[in-house]
């Protein structure tokens, strides 16, 4: 890409942890955190840039143990990655910023908006389930869905990851092959296949089965939002039934599937204008 969509890259050292970190976009254009879910890194932003760059500064990282950034072994958690976002921030100089995520990288926006108004201005997730799901009889009935989950936590990963095609079916399938090609699938398989990104995906899905546990059990929810949000949200998704979002103010159900920001990167840039055009960048008094 060339002009204002062409993207750059380097490493951030944010709290210790080194982040590699993809940008695009004028320097002095509002700030838009970009976070990606699993099993993606920064490249599924790749759609949206030429959407967004012209009017925004983009910041897209590979989360903590995915993609380029380093993978040590530990805070395989949304709150942790919440953390290093804000850790991100600082070490770039940003006061305050807007924000949008898929998947893993929805459900941490989610956290990083809620506790952190003062540093997010507004936030945009894409297919995500919102921390405030309250048990019900109905999601019980959707529990066969994390099968995948419990595969991906033990032993079990490192052959899916490794020795199958499961990353590439799962996006290409999910997607009816819309906005992806074989060397986007290849890419984002490649991404899991090393020793320390497999663990990183094991780490991270016990993580996720601790807090269906958690959700079973009432357990408490972060603050409420305070800043404009939109969730976006493919009703094709067979990851996460459209149980665990009915409710949210601002869902908004499309025709796609999980992965949204690859089939319908359209929608997904419309969306993050319409909500960060709600917001001012400035502090909240």
């Amino acid at each position: 890409m060339t002009g204002p969509a062409a993207v750059t890259h380097r490493d951030v050292d944010a709290g210790g942890l080194r982040v590699h970190l993809a940008e695009a976009g004028p320097p002095d254009a509002p700030p838009v955190l970009l976070l990606h879910g699993w099993p993606q890194t920064h490249r599924c932003w790749r759609h949206v840039v030429p959407l967004l760059a012209a009017d925004h500064r983009l910041l897209m990282p590979d989360l903590r143990g995915f993609g380029r950034t380093e993978a040590p072994g530990t805070g395989m958690d949304p709150e942790t990655f919440a953390a290093d976002q804000l850790a991100l921030l600082d070490a770039l100089g940003i006061e305050r910023a807007h924000l949008a995520g898929h998947d893993w990288g929805g459900y941490t926006s989610f956290l990083l908006a809620a506790r952190h108004p003062d540093r997010i201005a507004a936030v945009l997730v894409c297919n995500a389930p919102h921390p405030w799901v309250r048990p019900r009889p109905r999601l019980l009935l959707e529990a066969w869905r994390a099968w995948y989950a419990v595969a991906l936590a033990f032993p079990l990963a490192g052959p899916l990851l490794r020795r199958t095609g499961l990353v590439a079916r799962a996006i290409a399938g999910d997607t009816r092959g819309r906005g992806v090609t074989p060397e986007d699938l290849e890419a984002f398989a490649a991404a899991l296949r090393p020793p320390e990104r497999v663990r990183a995906t094991q780490l991270l899905y016990r993580a996720y089965l601790r807090r269906l546990a958690a959700v079973a059990r009432g357990g408490p929810a972060p603050p409420p939002l305070r800043v404009p949000a939109h969730l976006l949200f493919g009703r094709r998704d067979r990851a996460i039934p459209t149980a665990l979002v009915e409710g949210f103010p601002g869902v908004e159900l499309v025709d796609a599937g999980h992965f949204v920001v690859d089939e319908r990167p359209d929608l997904v840039a419309r969306a993050a204008r319409d909500v960060f055009g709600r917001a001012a960048l400035s502090a909240p008094a």
